[in-house]
């Protein structure tokens, strides 16, 4: 079990999860668990020979019941590949278990807030390979969507709104739309080529999506990623966090806009960013790039990864 201590000069949650220390780091493809279990092959997490998409309880949670869960997501049976190589089909339906696994977590007591999320690249803390995502469902608010709440009511409604009208009102740092979905690099980035992906519509959640949204979305989320990988001529690693609304112990969403973040930690085709000392000790990121730069770059490399 996990253990959660409140941290005071920072207001928010620590949670110690020790068992973690022991999970499966880099394994050879030959012993990857998440690769489907084959006739005279090691059993894997999954036990079936070959599978489209598969959900499973992760077996080093963070968290788990009855205070939360964590989930691991399996984008296909295939060792290699990523986000971007799948087909457009297996990309919508990813889209599909992403709204089941909200739904379904999100109206558990228990929990207060359900992150779907991807790490990318070993340059992120990746310990398998194996295309794949995560779900944690958190038994708390935590800092990042609490924010989010206090920006809307900073804003006087849903601040996601007020900043996609902006960056459609500028045009610089878009780098693709399309009747559903807009990709920018904000204002304010962090990172030298994050980008938020922001439905056009006001979705507190992906359970409001359409069929049609959840395609959009699913476009423009490969389209960003062979983007990212055609930059540098290289995989991209990244963080990637679904932003949508926190859920009460009722299961109903409560604020929120859905957009989705990336954080890529390179800033050149062969140098990182690190977190510092301004960045971890002030809490304020010293950026090495210009967001106006980095959309314009990313804008063509889209254009040629297409």
């Amino acid at each position: 079990m996990s253990e959660e201590r409140f941290n005071e000069l920072r207001g928010e949650q620590v949670v110690y999860a020790i068992h973690r220390q022991e999970r499966t780091f880099l394994p050879t493809r030959e012993h990857c668990p998440l690769c489907p279990t084959r006739a005279g092959g090691d059993a894997t997490e999954i036990p079936r020979e070959a599978f489209e998409i598969a959900v499973f309880e992760n077996r080093f949670p963070a968290f788990e019941g009855p205070r939360g869960a964590a989930e691991v997501i399996v984008y296909t049976d295939e060792h290699e590949g990523s986000l971007a190589t799948l087909p457009p089909e297996r990309a919508e339906a990813l889209m599909w278990v992403w709204r089941h696994r909200y739904s379904e977590l999100g109206a558990r007591e228990d929990v207060r807030y359900v992150m779907i999320f991807e790490n990318r690249g070993v340059e992120v803390g990746v310990t398998l390979h194996h295309p794949h995502g995560q779900v944690y469902a958190f038994p708390f608010l935590p800092p990042v969507p609490e924010r989010e709440l206090q920006a809307d009511a900073r804003a006087g409604g849903c601040a996601v709104c007020a900043l996609l009208a902006a960056e459609l009102g500028d045009g610089r740092r878009v780098v693709y739309e399309d009747d559903g979905v807009v990709c920018f690099v904000p204002f304010a980035a962090r990172w030298a080529f994050e980008v938020h992906v922001v439905v056009r519509e006001h979705r507190a959640s992906l359970l409001e999506f359409d069929a049609a949204e959840l395609r959009s979305l699913a476009a423009a989320l490969q389209a960003l990623v062979r983007g990212y990988d055609a930059l540098f001529a290289r995989p991209f690693p990244y963080v990637m966090v679904v932003h949508q609304a926190p859920t009460g112990a009722s299961g109903a969403a409560v604020g929120g806009h859905v957009h989705v973040e990336f954080y890529p930690p390179l800033r050149d085709a062969d140098k990182l960013k690190y977190l510092a000392g301004s960045e971890q000790g002030a809490g304020t990121f010293i950026a090495d790039t210009i967001p106006e730069e980095s959309a314009a770059a990313l804008r063509e490399a889209i254009a040629h990864g297409a």
